[in-house]
């Protein structure tokens, strides 16, 4: 395997880990199809996530708890996944 430098390992490991610990809300509103993630991550890597459309902030980002996985954002995962030889959870 490659060598990764550490800035990208930071953001390929964020992504990975906001995938799977992923939810989803079922309510009236959703099919309970859309995936969030908690937002405990280094803020600037975030801010990165959500420049290259991988997540969604909302329109406050600083009052948000969670965010919006996109669906570039879950395929990013899924390969990354490959990459490190992770399974998903089912």
């Amino acid at each position: 395997m490659e060598k990764t430098n550490a800035k990208e390992a930071m953001k390929e490991l964020t992504i990975l880990l906001m995938y799977l610990s992923r939810f989803s809300e079922k309510d009236r509103f959703s099919d309970g199809k859309d995936f969030y993630a908690w937002k405990g991550y280094d803020f600037d890597v975030i801010n990165g996530l959500d420049d290259a459309d991988y997540i969604r902030q909302g329109s406050h980002p600083s009052r948000s708890k969670s965010v919006y996985l996109t669906d570039a954002g879950i395929d990013y995962a899924k390969t990354l996944m490959e990459k490190y030889g992770i399974e998903d959870w089912g």
